[in-house]
């Protein structure tokens, strides 16, 4: 067996742990820190909305163009007074984008452009967008998100209880808020195949929470008939149990979204693809994240605060207490066994004193 299934196992049999549950409050400081700096990010430098969302015109040049991406960007921002995104396809053409520009602008950016390009006006290909489309586009995503949301909510609700629901509502959130910042942050370009790989990041993130919710609620039937292990224990308990499962799982799924991104977006250049595998690679990192630092810590906590879940844990932080203290008397007994020191023996218990009176003396007779 290898190292990590060895590890695994020994998680799952509960030999060694991790106190996740224990240490929550490191991990909340942690998120609520990466989530202020995502919120202040998207407060600041706001989104860079794609052309879908904005509206504007699309410009294709023919194939084997001699001018570089930052002349073709200078030639652009000179003929619009907008800012102008520029992007070298496989063939060698260049995609040059417009955002903010109506059907009249568009045409006499294109004769301009052409004049700069050294190109014939009929050769540069160009596309118009209107800003209707991305706004449709932007309202069905919330729409999808919305229902979502709802389903998820009621789904975890029935299958385990309005806890769970409650705290895997949370990390979804919480995993959408970071992903969202860091596209801020980083300023990518937000696509419709940014909005898809948002959605699809949910379920990847809701998998590993019900895998941890469903080995919780296995563990932790009848858990009030007990005095061993507290709520808290097992929800630790169950965190370990499935912990080498969720990063197999992430980073089997991390592996292709890396590729995309760092292969295809960086050494290849296909900048199409950064709009999707940006907000796959954060969002399944993110997700697992979540699942294993927020949403079983947060059930802990929510679950703690009932009534039976009280008296249990009294009842186990009791039975604790009185066998240290048990331990504790049985090595104190023993040390003190050792140091004392016999008594003396004088003589045979009830022994009259008179018998040894007299004894050594020389015996005799009075005349």
């Amino acid at each position: 067996m290898s190292k990590l299934g060895n590890l695994g196992a020994r998680l799952h049999r509960g030999e060694i742990s991790y106190d996740f549950v224990g240490k929550r409050k490191i991990w909340y400081g942690i998120s609520i820190l990466i989530t202020i700096t995502a919120i202040v990010g998207l407060a600041v430098r706001g989104l860079n909305m794609g052309i879908e969302f904005q509206g504007g015109a699309v410009f294709t040049t023919p194939t084997k163009m001699s001018t570089s991406v930052a002349q073709a960007e200078t030639y652009a921002k000179d003929a619009s007074g907008h800012e102008a995104i520029v992007q070298k396809l496989g063939n060698g053409s260049l995609r040059i984008q417009i955002a903010g520009i109506d059907t009249g602008q568009s045409d006499k950016i294109k004769q301009e452009l052409a004049k700069d390009l050294n190109l014939n006006p009929e050769k540069l290909a160009a596309d118009l967008v209107g800003p209707s489309w991305g706004e449709q586009i932007a309202n069905k995503a919330w729409e999808g998100l919305g229902i979502f949301m709802v389903l998820v909510v009621i789904y975890l609700a029935i299958a385990f209880e309005w806890r769970m629901a409650v705290a895997a509502l949370v990390a979804l959130i919480h995993d959408i808020t970071i992903t969202t910042g860091i596209y801020a942050l980083v300023g990518f370009e937000v696509t419709p195949g940014t909005v898809i790989g948002l959605l699809t990041i949910l379920g990847y993130s809701l998998y590993d929470t019900v895998v941890v919710f469903d080995s919780l609620k296995e563990q932790t039937k009848d858990i009030t008939k007990q005095t061993r292990w507290t709520y808290s224990d097992i929800a630790n308990r169950s965190i370990n149990g499935t912990l080498v499962r969720s990063i197999n799982t992430t980073v089997v799924a991390l592996l292709p979204v890396a590729g995309l991104l760092f292969i295809g977006g960086g050494f290849l250049g296909a900048g199409t693809l950064n709009d999707i595998s940006l907000s796959l690679f954060v969002g399944l990192a993110a997700g697992a994240y979540s699942s294993i630092f927020i949403a079983t810590p947060l059930v802990a906590d929510l679950k703690e605060r009932e009534p039976a879940m009280k008296a249990l844990t009294k009842r186990v932080l009791a039975k604790r207490a009185q066998a240290a203290a048990e331990e504790n008397l049985v090595a104190d007994g023993t040390d003190d066994d050792s140091d004392d020191t016999a008594p003396a023996v004088v003589g045979p218990r009830n022994q009259p004193a008179s018998r040894n009176r007299g004894r050594g003396r020389t015996s005799g007779k009075r005349r």
